[in-house]
């Protein structure tokens, strides 16, 4: 239904604003084909170039739109160990896998206690790391400073830190992260950048700016802070499509790659998985990527030899984040 002016408002005109439709039920729920019955997209491992590792969804804040629904009471991914971490680089070079990057996300990886320790490892054993944080107050604590600083100096180059920064205004970052949260995050992007890491930001798309227009502004806030981030750097500073699961998203066949002009090869899962260990289990289990922790049905077993399956493009963040929206949390 939408808005209209009253009939008595003789110098306001008739306003009409559509309400987005609502989300077909018939789509994603046949791994095999779409609601239409055209035989569903999918993707195969090529190489597993990247594992995600989920340290837990634990976060120091709640964010309006998170998509893993962090915060300081969801507990539904447990704390993963290093030991736990370190089953999976083992298996990795028993099957003389072509993995050079094991990228940490959370919640806030610094919330859980045996961080540094499985970076430590995956950095001791030639990989490059990539550390999704927020660089608020799990990071700035003395103990894990100094820890990062040794881990930066004994592994020159090896490792980046990934900024969570929503946008270049106070105010828009805010209304996703929550108040105060934009100068403490300032801080230890300050930090981080004053020390020497090797620094990426990453940012949101939802509030209609041209990519131009984003980039522009975050280079003007870097440059106002003395970050050592390159803006223009697709790879220093990714911005992303939001996601709403909630939204009718189209489905993608197999015909789509031609008509989108798209590869299957280029999409996260073909290159990439993530552990996570759910609340309660025994051990951690292996994921398609790292958009769907709590699904389920896309589960491909406790081992990295489990999980080079084929992936089916059966959710809607497949559609809109990786496929439309061309996003890769790789990097």
């Amino acid at each position: 239904m939408g808005f209209r002016a009253p009939l008595n408002s003789m110098t306001v005109t008739e306003i009409d604003i559509a309400e987005p439709p609502a989300p077909d039920t018939r789509k994603f729920r046949n791994p095999e084909t779409t609601a239409t019955g055209a035989a569903r997209a999918s993707v195969r491992l090529l190489s597993l170039d990247t594992l995600w590792i989920n340290t837990g969804t634990l976060c120091n804040i709640t964010c309006a739109n998170c998509y893993i629904e962090s915060s300081p009471t969801n507990d539904r991914l447990s704390y993963i160990t290093a030991n736990e971490v370190a089953v999976y680089l083992d298996e990795i070079a028993a099957l003389n896998m072509s993995t050079t990057q094991i990228s940490f996300t959370g919640g806030e990886p610094f919330m859980n206690p045996q961080f540094c320790d499985m970076a430590a490892v995956a950095l001791a054993r030639g990989f490059k790391v990539l550390v999704l944080t927020n660089a608020m107050q799990p990071l700035m604590r003395a103990p894990i400073m100094k820890d990062m600083i040794a881990l930066k100096d004994l592994y020159p180059e090896q490792m980046t830190l990934r900024v969570s920064l929503d946008h270049f205004t106070k105010s828009l970052h805010e209304e996703e992260r929550g108040p105060g949260t934009w100068s403490i995050a300032l801080k230890g992007l300050g930090w981080l950048s004053s020390n020497g890491f090797d620094l990426a930001v990453a940012g949101r798309t939802c509030w209609g700016e041209s990519e131009d227009l984003s980039r522009k502004g975050y280079a003007r806030l870097f440059a106002q802070n003395d970050l050592k981030i390159d803006a223009f750097d697709p790879a220093s500073l990714l911005l992303f499509p939001e996601m709403d699961a909630n939204a009718d998203i189209p489905e993608i066949t197999v015909d789509c790659w031609e008509l989108l002009g798209k590869r299957p090869d280029d999409m996260m899962c073909a290159s990439s998985r993530m552990v996570v260990k759910r609340k309660g289990d025994a051990s951690p289990i292996v994921l398609p990527c790292t958009l769907l922790p709590y699904e389920g049905r896309f589960d491909m077993g406790a081992t990295l030899e489990s999980a080079r399956g084929r992936v089916m493009l059966n959710h809607p963040h497949c559609a809109k984040f990786c496929v439309l929206g061309g996003g890769s949390c790789s990097g």
